[in-house]
């Protein structure tokens, strides 16, 4: 995707609003003097004027008179979104016809890039992973033009199973099968579980790629209260699995797309304890799981288990290799019939773009790329949630996650985000309508915001036209008092 040109003054208050973002510059906090950001940044101080003003437009800094620059003292944070009762009966899964529209608009690179949450490639080490690839192919080429062992090639499994022992879990390279993404790594592990016209528990809001899968399997769903900090709500999914209407359960691990939540890991225990006393799967999405802001990564729900009741999918599409599309999956017991299903459907995951991957992780590159775009995501997160507070309508609610890059922003209703999605295309803008995260189309009045592009004026100019809209809309839609 093409990036627009930078100034420098853009430059200098993209690295001061980033001090105030990490908390090296706190609320109330003098700000460096425009002297003393001149000298550090090597510019002039005409442009380090431009910067404070445009940070000074940006809310992020005031100006104290006789005093100086000063960082700006929080506004009171948006409440995060309400969680959304639902019923427990079965229902199939209905498809917004917006979700087709929003991916074939979400590649347009003419578009401000709010849809898909896909890495942009400036993000990513995809340059380095690259040469990794040539060289690959011209060392190993003709041993890499085949067809890859059943289970993938045993040198990424090994790095992936390296990896596992870090957050606790305790796999082998041949508890580990290589998937094309970590979509069919969920389709593969539904054949495993589920036949037609079974029912799955899965939380709500839910990534719309997991309702085309359980669409195209022809299962039902139940979606689950699912709170946008602490996740799914553990009562309601043990009256459901107490009931015997579930054959499987579909979770994210940590920072759930698209609300972002986390939970607890009390109630990951629980909730495994829950599931296997009624004999029902627990199928695990763990594909942000890399992308955490804190020091430690959370525990999934595997390294938790006793009761090998759980089937692991992760990815690389999400932090490095969207295009490689190199995901897998950790069955325990139902390896050899997950095998079966992937030679039926896929075959083979690709041998060279596996064993360059694989080169890239054993030699520490994943990790120092991993702590980039964590920083990275971070900052553009809490940048894009304080232009929403800023722009979006009063009553506006947006979620604070802990890790990956995408944001649930609940608008107050009755607005809807169908009508808005329109709107903000001939405005030049793509974001992804709340209804296509529900099996039934619920969330109208939601949508979600990717941050994967990373932070440019491209992003902040459109987030504030997105705000106006929406603004807009509910001031037509709210009766005058």
């Amino acid at each position: 995707m093409s990036q627009s040109p930078r100034f420098r003054y853009e430059e200098v208050a993209d690295f001061v609003a980033g001090l105030a973002g990490r908390g090296a510059l706190r609320p109330g906090m003098r700000a460096p003097s425009l002297r003393e950001i001149s000298t550090q940044q090597r510019t002039s101080l005409s442009t380090a004027v431009q910067a404070y003003r445009l940070l000074e437009d940006r809310g992020i800094l005031e100006v104290r008179p006789q005093s100086g620059y000063y960082v700006a003292k929080a506004p009171p944070a948006l409440p995060v979104p309400t969680t959304t009762r639902h019923s427990i009966r079965p229902a199939n899964v209905e498809l917004s016809g917006l979700m087709l529209d929003m991916l074939e608009h979400a590649s347009d690179d003419t578009l401000v890039p709010l849809g898909c949450a896909i890495p942009n490639q400036r993000l990513l080490s995809s340059s380095k992973l690259d040469l990794v690839l040539a060289r690959t192919a011209r060392v190993k080429g003709g041993q890499s033009n085949t067809y890859s062992p059943p289970r993938g090639e045993m040198l990424l499994r090994l790095e992936i199973a390296r990896r596992a022992l870090r957050y606790g879990q305790a796999l082998s390279p041949d508890d580990i099968a290589i998937t094309c993404g970590c979509t069919e790594a969920l389709a593969l592990a539904l054949d495993a579980v589920t036949e037609p016209g079974d029912t799955v528990a899965i939380e709500s809001p839910t990534y719309f790629g997991l309702l085309q899968v359980l669409r195209a399997k022809r299962l039902k769903v139940v979606e689950l209260p699912t709170d946008a900090v602490t996740g799914v709500d553990v009562d309601a999914l043990g009256d459901i699995v107490a009931s015997g209407k579930v054959r499987a359960c579909v979770l994210a691990s940590s920072f759930s797309n698209p609300l972002g939540c986390t939970m607890p890991e009390e109630n990951k225990r629980t909730v495994l304890r829950l599931l296997a006393k009624h004999g029902v799967p627990l199928i695990e999405d763990d594909v942000y799981g890399d992308v955490h802001f804190g020091e430690e990564r959370p525990l999934p729900f595997s390294a938790l288990d006793t009761h090998d009741n759980v089937i692991y999918c992760g990815s690389f599409s999400k932090t490095l290799a969207p295009g490689y599309r190199i995901g897998w999956i950790a069955t325990g017991r139902h390896m050899a019939r997950v095998l079966e299903t992937k030679f039926a459907t896929s075959l083979a995951t690709p041998v060279l773009t596996q064993v360059a991957l694989a080169t890239f992780l054993s030699n520490g590159d994943y990790d120092r790329h991993l702590r980039r775009i964590r920083r990275e995501f971070a900052d553009t997160l809490g940048r894009m949630t304080r232009v929403i507070e800023q722009a979006f309508p009063p009553g506006t609610k947006v979620s604070r996650p802990a890790g990956n890059f995408v944001l649930w922003v609940e608008l107050p209703e009755p607005a809807d985000t169908r009508l808005l999605f329109a709107e903000a295309l001939e405005k030049g803008i793509c974001f992804a309508p709340g209804v296509v995260f529900s099996a039934s189309g619920k969330y109208a009045h939601c949508l979600r915001l990717s941050g994967g592009h990373g932070w440019d004026m491209r992003i902040e100019k459109g987030l504030r036209t997105l705000g106006a809209m929406a603004r807009k809309a509910f001031a037509l839609r709210t009766p005058s008092s």
